[in-house]
């Protein structure tokens, strides 16, 4: 485990060049103003940055678009305390506790608890990643045709199975992202799939033009229709009162502790940053020995979702790296961003370009450090930017959307194309259906084909194939439980609901 240091020590030479330094303070920066502004995010602007990436070396690519993710996170967390508007679906927990303590005459004591906490989270995420990426992608090159599969099932079934969602939602938006994978040519047979007679489908349906639809212009709409009403509160950050609460915060150490490994847990598994830190303030909630002043600016509200959302986020690259399954939308934005640099995420990717996996988690180190340094000294100024009339905002993200789709292929269909994902994006959003399941299905559907076919080639067209070894076995079966859970989930509750009934009846009946 521990064999990993020096080559995390490498990694830090890699990053702590004067040209990548510079980059992750650039990001850091861009992430926050994406976070700020309601619209966008850490999808929509890892989104639209990659357009960006394509001429740059892989490593200085990864550095610029982890860091303005880290960026955005802090900044969803500014909107939350001082406006109570989420920039981040992450973050809506956060304005439980937040805005109060911020109209409280508490912005400053709320905006710090809320950074310090996200780099802690964060930190552990890192480390978690340090210490287990090699075991893991190790373990991974084990894998043949029938495991990826095993794998990749797993991944689909995760976000039926633990999602939190409704999982006939879920189903419907994986197989849809399924669909759009297979438009295009056939990587095995080569025979023409979905095409409807469009040569512009003829390469299939781009995954970057789906997300920036999806994400983007879909966030957008959806933003117009429900108005915004900003009503901020003082962003005046006084160093005094920084320090004092920094020196306040190992009151909180069990729920730091308690919020980084619900955050691990979930970035691990796709549960992702927002069901990490929803997950983290009810437990807290429960558990805290101030739970009537929660959602009245109790700071142990605001430490808990911020420590599981940052934690959730940077160890979603853990399996992004070692298995190439993304464990969030963005690091499945980052994953797609890893197959245009041309290399192949999994466990290869540690023997093939190791200064690309350790320069990037040494960044991930620094990143979260320059975040927290800057979200601090930059909140007034980006609290300004709020003030901008959203009437002028929401036509400059409609043109760095398009502009991001021209990027890819020049493609006058694309801009077309990129419409009816806002549509469908915004549709999502509307009737609740998940999109991260439908990115990951676009950026995983050909693998896991390609997987499928090849097994099944192997076997000659046996799905015994999938339990022809302990490992293939174990996967596909934890997938199949996963699949089945939320039908087992329901049958259960509806037995102990009727056996709630009939005790409930029977001591009606019972003499007093």
């Amino acid at each position: 485990m521990f064999d990993n240091v020096p080559l995390l020590l490498h990694g830090f030479e890699i990053a702590l060049s004067w040209h990548h330094v510079a980059l992750m303070i650039g990001g850091v920066l861009l992430g926050i103003l994406v976070g700020v502004l309601p619209g966008l995010g850490a999808p929509n602007g890892v989104t639209l940055l990659l357009p960006l990436t394509f001429s740059m070396d892989p490593v200085s690519a990864i550095i610029l678009l982890t860091s303005m993710y880290w960026g955005a996170l802090f900044g969803g967390s500014t909107t939350s305390i001082l406006f109570n508007i989420p920039g981040e679906p992450s973050s809506v927990a956060t304005t439980f506790d937040g805005h109060p303590m911020a109209k409280n005459g508490q912005a400053t004591e709320a905006l710090t608890y809320a950074f310090m906490s996200a780099g802690f989270g964060a930190m552990v995420g890192v480390i978690v990643i340090t210490l287990l990426s090699s075991a893991v992608a190790d373990f991974a090159l084990k894998f043949s045709s029938p495991e990826f599969f095993a794998v990749y099932l797993l991944a689909f079934a995760s976000f039926v199975g633990l999602g939190g969602g409704n999982p006939f939602k879920t189903i419907v938006s994986l197989t849809l992202g399924l669909a759009f994978a297979t438009v295009g040519q056939d990587t095995i047979s080569g025979s023409l799939r979905l095409t409807f007679g469009f040569d512009e489908l003829l390469r299939g349906i781009s995954f970057l033009v789906a997300v920036i639809g999806l994400f983007g212009l879909g966030e957008l709409v959806l933003t117009m229709e429900e108005g915004l009403r900003f009503n901020a509160v003082a962003s005046r950050i006084s160093p005094k009162k920084v320090f004092q609460t920094i020196a306040k915060m190992p009151r909180y150490w069990f729920a730091l502790l308690r919020g980084s490994l619900i955050g691990v847990w979930m970035g691990v598994t796709p549960g992702g940053p927002t069901a990490a830190s929803f997950m983290s303030y009810g437990v807290a909630r429960r558990f805290s020995r101030r739970s009537a002043n929660f959602g009245k600016g109790e700071p142990e509200g605001v430490v808990a979702p911020e420590t599981a959302d940052h934690a959730a986020g940077s160890s979603a690259m853990l399996p992004m790296l070692a298995l190439g399954i993304p464990g969030s939308a963005t690091a499945a934005v980052m994953l797609g961003g890893l197959m245009i640099w041309g290399l192949t995420p999994g466990p290869t990717l540690f023997v093939e370009r190791p200064d690309f996996v350790w320069g990037l988690i040494a960044s991930m180190y620094l990143g979260n450090v320059v975040a927290v340094v800057l979200v601090l000294a930059t909140v007034p100024l980006f609290a300004a930017i709020l003030r901008i009339p959203f009437a002028v905002v929401a036509p400059l993200i409609v043109s760095v959307c398009f502009i991001g789709v021209w990027t890819v292929a020049s493609a006058e269909f694309d801009l077309w194309l990129v419409l009816a994902f806002g549509v469908i994006g915004y549709l999502f959003k509307k009737l609740e259906y998940p999109i991260a399941p439908l990115v990951l299905a676009m950026v995983l559907g050909d693998k896991a084909e390609d997987a499928f076919r090849q097994s099944m080639l192997m076997s000659g067209g046996s799905l015994g194939v999938f339990f022809s070894n302990p490992l293939a076995g174990t996967l596909t079966a934890i997938a199949l439980i996963l699949l089945a859970w939320p039908i087992v989930a329901m049958i259960l509750g509806r037995r102990r609901a009727s056996a709630a009934a009939v005790a409930a009846a029977h001591v009606e009946r019972s003499p007093s």
